[in-house]
């Protein structure tokens, strides 16, 4: 029972945090590009950079995403752990030809085309 009862708590806390749009799409590309830097996911989603690192701190709590700091940067990274590949399956075959993912991996392109450096300069000024 006390399994049972672990799992239940660790699939919701993932349901919890795949419960927002933002969220998803950040999960999506990163399992999708790999490794992107804190800044490269704010230009990604428009949103502002505190909100961004409390949707990361959300989506890390659930296990979706690994964070590591080299210097001043913070990366990011989708996790694979128990529930990650199940959980991406999913979103893919939801997702794959949805208007803002498509959009998003565009976006993204453009984004990984650019220095990270610039990119958070030009957040900074904003």
């Amino acid at each position: 029972m006390a399994k049972y009862r672990n799992n239940l708590i660790e699939v919701t806390e993932v349901l919890r945090a795949l419960g927002d749009e933002g969220r998803v799409r950040v999960v999506l590309a990163l399992a999708e590009h790999g490794e992107l830097c804190a800044c490269q996911i704010v230009e990604l989603v428009g949103l502002a950079g505190s909100t961004v690192s409390k949707h990361l701190s959300v989506l890390k709590n659930a296990g979706l995403v690994e964070r590591r700091k080299k210097g001043r940067w913070i990366h990011y990274s989708f996790s694979c752990g128990e529930y990650g590949s199940i959980v991406m399956g999913y979103l893919k075959h939801w997702l794959d030809e949805d208007e803002q993912i498509v959009a998003d991996r565009e976006k993204m392109n453009e984004i990984l085309r650019e220095d990270p450096e610039i990119v958070c300069r030009r957040q900074k000024r904003n």
